[in-house]
């Protein structure tokens, strides 16, 4: 079978990765399963300052190395073997390491700006938009940079203000239009998950006739 590629997009702290990783564990039993972040492509940042570096506008579309996830999505398409990128949220650029990922018959890629990529969108067999109330973004996203990402609570609400919430208005919100599954309330919607590992399914087999 061809692999079924999954593209989830939706704001800051929406939920795409936790549902992302539902999808996993739903089809892993019966299928390779692979989730590609897109934060591992944030663009190699090592030969800045620091200071340049905090203040990187990581919510517009030039953040992102689009050329490296196409080409990586197309050999994983072609079932290739691809070395992922690995992103130092601590350090603010792009680590030495790598990973192997090996080809799957299920791709699920989870991010920002996968929507809003049309070259990106045309390889989707299924686009997926998590929606989810700014004031819960929000929230999500403070406790997640402070506690995981080592950041300052000053500095998690200055970028908010200044760059996630206009990026989000200005990118990721119209992309919403392209979706073909909008799921609202994130991995607490089990109905619209459902519905989605139903769809999944539904490809799979009739990949397989």
């Amino acid at each position: 079978m061809n692999p079924i590629v999954i593209g989830i997009a939706g704001g800051s702290a929406s939920g795409k990765s936790s549902i992302a990783k539902i999808l996993k564990g739903h089809f892993e039993e019966t299928q390779n399963v692979v989730i590609i972040r897109m934060d591992d492509y944030y663009k190699d940042q090592s030969h800045l300052p620091m200071e340049v570096r905090l203040n990187t506008n990581y919510d517009h579309p030039f953040a992102f190395d689009m050329d490296l996830l196409v080409s990586d999505i197309t050999k994983l398409k072609n079932r290739q073997a691809i070395e992922k990128p690995v992103y130092d949220f601590m350090n603010h650029t792009r680590s030495q390491y790598t990973e192997t990922i090996e080809p799957s018959d299920v791709i699920v890629i989870e991010g920002l700006m996968i929507l809003d990529s049309e070259e990106l969108r045309n390889m989707l067999d299924i686009k997926v938009f998590v929606d989810a109330p700014a004031d819960i973004r929000f929230i999500r996203r403070l406790v997640r940079d402070v506690n995981k990402r080592g950041r300052q609570l000053d500095h998690v609400i200055e970028q908010y203000m200044t760059t996630v919430r206009v990026m989000h208005e200005q990118f990721v919100e119209p992309s919403k239009r392209h979706a073909d599954i909008i799921i609202p309330e994130g991995a607490h919607n089990t109905v619209a998950i459902d519905l989605l590992t139903t769809k999944i399914s539904s490809i799979i087999n009739a990949s397989m006739l």
